[in-house]
């Protein structure tokens, strides 16, 4: 993982990530506007309350963040919340994506997304069912 040792006198206990200060908070439906590019703030809570996602339609890219990517959707964390999370899917469905970048796990295209939502939705995709072949784990 690391080419090489931090410089002398790195202590990792107190190393800290200055944070950017924020501009605005964000909405579902805000644009962000990067000139060539705009994308549609999508509020995507079920995984935690405040997860967002990114939609570009004009390529049809969905920067997903942890609502769908390609391994055990996770509901179960003390912020989680099922419902939310099955109705995040069922509106997510309904976008034309043709590509995902998730926070988690490769990129996959839209017939593998469909599957991920469905198998969620029916629940082979809750925690402790990694697969769409796995049996039926209940209701997510």
């Amino acid at each position: 993982m690391f080419e090489r040792l931090p410089p002398g006198g790195f202590d990792p206990a107190t190393y800290r990530v200055a944070p950017a200060p924020a501009t605005r908070l964000l909405e579902a439906g805000d644009v962000i506007d990067l000139g060539n590019r705009h994308f549609i703030v999508e509020h995507v809570p079920g995984h935690s309350p405040g997860s967002i996602a990114l939609w570009e339609p004009e390529t049809g890219l969905l920067l997903s963040g942890d609502a769908v990517y390609d391994g055990p959707l996770i509901n179960d964390l003390y912020h989680s919340n099922p419902d939310d999370y099955i109705e995040t899917m069922h509106r997510l469905r309904e976008l034309p994506v043709r590509v995902v970048h998730g926070g988690h796990y490769p990129s996959f295209g839209r017939e593998r997304y469909l599957q991920l939502i469905d198998d969620y939705l029916a629940g082979r995709r809750a925690p402790g069912c990694p697969d769409a072949g796995a049996a039926v784990c209940g209701r997510p």
